[in-house]
């Protein structure tokens, strides 16, 4: 299996991280996660256009240009030979010794780049059943506008509800819904879809822009605004949206049925529209 290690594509059995790198010693460091169709990144722009903001975010200076990273991301891909999956980019600040919370002077260190690509299919088996789910408390930082490294508090929430006997948590803070584990949360309420606005409470979802695109296109309206609680037993549809998984209904939450409790319609019709999209040459690179 090959990787790209900093600038070079290599086997992925001579990486080796250093102990005191501060990805490895704090999670202080961002990530993207691209899927990958005929070949081709999906939305490769936007994706690397939110790598460098969350990157001035957390003050991180990249080591490579965006065009760079965009090349280098292009011939892992044609290396492996991945027509079908996905890519994940990490980026760290780079190795500090001796260890120290602060961040180390601008300049004195450099930020380590590795990546990988494994195939992967649609999900439509999940995109049809759809996924069960509950609701959970928000108990995360107030930075998840940044795509960081630091992902504790989504994995304990998506914990809790495996344990729970659920696919998913979904997740309020202060009344309001908010995200999923590891997606964006819409609803369909009166037949306007629904989502968390853009904000530190949520990620700047990449599928989440290219949703509110074919909302527009398709004339459903929606509105970005927060969902309160209460909200949900006037809803007709939910579902999540992330790279890897595209949109998937939720049709149960907390044991109780999501409107008729299967995939709706307008959740249908987006995603056959997004299917779509993965198509066209425009939105891939």
């Amino acid at each position: 299996m090959k990787v790209l290690w900093n600038d070079q594509i290599v086997d992925r059995e001579v990486v080796r991280i250093d102990i005191e790198d501060r990805g490895y010693q704090y999670g202080d460091g961002i990530y993207e996660v691209i899927r990958i169709y005929n070949g081709h990144c999906f939305m490769l722009a936007e994706h690397m256009a939110r790598l460098e903001s969350s990157a001035q975010k957390i003050k991180l200076t990249l080591p490579y240009s965006i065009p760079e990273l965009t090349e280098n991301l292009k011939l892992l891909i044609k290396t492996e030979g991945i027509t079908e999956g996905e890519i994940y980019l990490q980026i760290t600040r780079g190795i500090a010794s001796p260890r120290n919370h602060e961040f180390p002077p601008a300049g004195s260190v450099k930020g380590v780049v590795t990546a990988n690509v494994i195939p992967f299919e649609r999900p439509d088996e999940m995109q049809q059943a759809g996924l069960s789910a509950t609701v959970l408390p928000d108990e995360r930082w107030l930075h998840c506008d940044i795509k960081s490294l630091s992902l504790l508090g989504n994995l304990l929430a998506l914990d809790q509800a495996i344990e729970a006997g659920f696919d998913d948590a979904i997740l309020q803070r202060d009344g309001f819904f908010t995200e999923a584990s590891a997606s964006n949360l819409w609803f369909v309420i009166d037949g306007i879809v629904y989502t968390h606005p853009d904000g530190r409470l949520v990620l700047p979802g990449i599928t989440k822009l290219k949703v509110l695109q074919l909302c527009r296109q398709l004339e459903i309206p929606y509105r970005e605004e927060p969902v309160p609680i209460e909200a949900l037993r006037n809803t007709q549809e939910c579902f999540l949206t992330n790279s890897v998984w595209e949109i998937v209904p939720i049709v149960a939450i907390d044991g109780q049925p999501v409107g008729t409790g299967v995939l709706g319609s307008i959740t249908k019709q987006l995603q056959a529209a997004y299917i779509a999209a993965t198509k066209n040459k425009s939105d891939s690179l």
